[in-house]
């Protein structure tokens, strides 16, 4: 079914864009200029995040790359001997992985998937790019979740985007270091584990790589420090590589060991920058890798400032006073009890991340709805952030917008992943809903 229905993702953002559109002008009672200006004025508000995110999957991606690197992954990839080996531990891996950063994850677990689809014959490789993108799922719930640490920080900010209903800063210990929360974590990653090697095809229904597609290209051969010119001596000179990169990590060390600060998307963007120029030794042969890795970052560019117009057609408010994000958030409120109300954010959440897949966005939307509700409620805030964290997670395995890295660095399409990620959506769900009614 998803073969045959789902559209590439692009395709998938113009569907969406018509939706939202409609919904808008339908529920909201805005009118077509209205919807069209909303989605004009959001169309580039996440420049900043897509050049990010580009950053993230192109230094990530030759970083990977260098042949040091290739080393420690291939050798890693030697370890399954079995098609299901292979499915199991690229799930975890991958899952493991996103839940210390989500950037890392991301590139880590998809490279990881190719290299073993290149070492081992007879996996799936749908099954096996699918596994490692699945691990997904848990990054809000980790230590790079933008809404758990935007609770855990302080500031008038964090009381204004909550209508009040926080005053303080909300500990991790409460929200990502929770044993409920890390229950569901790990009841996930070992749920996926046995899930994904069960949806292992048999015999000839087992689709293989193409050969050719993970065919290694030869390296570039740096120059010798004799070359003629020096410009060229400049480009092969390891010695300024160590200079910019020495830059590089001693202000990361300054910032997080000396100051305090944890990982965030800059910080690994500029330690997977950093470490690539180190490890591939020479400018010029950063250079070269750079400029290969950087077509992957094709779909990025094209699609966020897409998805940028529908967050701004979600979040728009007209001279009805109705915005389509907070419509949605009220109407799970309004069946909400002190016992469901978790659930039931979570959910909304969920829907709304299919519209607006960014963890700012969703807290824009839901925040100052959410929190001041679970308050009247009498429901833990940390239980309130955390079930929007888990719903802006939970369907991303179905919204192809966060699989387009994986996707570019797998030479594979939305499609070709889906349907296992479908599977993977309703075990991931089961298990949230009933761990969010156990922690209540």
């Amino acid at each position: 079914m998803v073969q045959k229905y789902l559209p590439e993702p692009f395709i998938f953002a113009i569907i969406l864009t018509m939706v939202a559109f409609v919904i808008a002008i339908v529920l909201c009672r805005q009118t077509p200029i209205e919807a069209i200006e909303h989605w004009g004025n959001g169309v580039w508000s996440l420049l900043a995040f897509a050049m990010q995110m580009a950053l993230v999957l192109v230094c990530g991606s030759t970083l990977a790359e260098a042949p040091s690197v290739k080393k420690v992954i291939s050798l890693l990839a030697s370890i399954p001997k079995t098609p299901t080996a292979a499915i199991a531990i690229v799930s975890v891996v991958s899952a493991v992985a996103c839940w210390i950063n989500w950037g890392f994850g991301l590139i880590v677990g998809a490279i990881f998937a190719k290299e073993i689809a290149r070492k081992l014959r007879g996996v799936d490789y749908r099954l096996l790019i699918s596994a490692a993108y699945s691990g997904f799922v848990v990054w809000h719930a980790g230590l790079s979740g933008s809404i758990p640490l935007s609770m855990a920080t302080s500031g008038q900010e964090l009381c204004n985007v909550t209508h009040g209903a926080l005053t303080s800063p909300i500990p991790l210990s409460n929200s990502i270091f929770d044993i409920h929360n890390i229950a569901i974590v790990v009841a996930i990653i070992a749920a996926f584990a046995i899930i994904n090697t069960l949806m292992h095809p048999k015999g000839d229904k087992v689709v293989a790589v193409n050969p050719d597609l993970l065919k290694e290209e030869k390296a570039p051969t740096p120059a010798t420090n004799t070359a003629a010119t020096p410009a060229e001596r400049m480009e092969n000179s390891k010695i300024l590589s160590w200079i910019i990169a020495l830059l590089g990590l001693s202000y990361l060390f300054i910032h997080i060991f000396i100051n305090g600060n944890g990982l965030d998307l800059n910080t690994v963007i500029m330690l997977f920058l950093f470490l690539g120029i180190i490890l591939h030794k020479t400018p010029l042969a950063y250079v070269k890798a750079f400029s290969k890795s950087s077509t992957s970052a094709a779909g990025i560019l094209l699609q966020f400032p897409f998805y940028a117009g529908i967050m701004g057609i979600i979040m728009g408010v007209g001279k009805s006073g109705l915005c389509l994000g907070n419509m949605i958030s009220n109407a799970c409120i309004d069946i909400s009890t002190p016992q469901t109300f978790p659930l039931l954010t979570f959910l909304s959440a969920g829907l709304i991340n299919i519209f607006i897949p960014s963890g700012g966005g969703q807290w824009a939307v839901q925040a100052p709805i959410m929190f001041p509700a679970g308050a009247n409620l009498g429901v833990d805030p940390a239980i309130t952030g955390i079930a929007i964290a888990w719903g802006d997670a939970w369907t991303n395995l179905i919204q192809p917008f966060w699989a387009i890295p994986a996707l570019a660095i797998a030479k594979l399409n939305a499609k070709d992943i889906m349907g296992f990620c479908l599977i993977n959506l309703l075990v991931s769900g089961i298990i949230i809903c009933l761990g969010l009614l156990v922690w209540v």
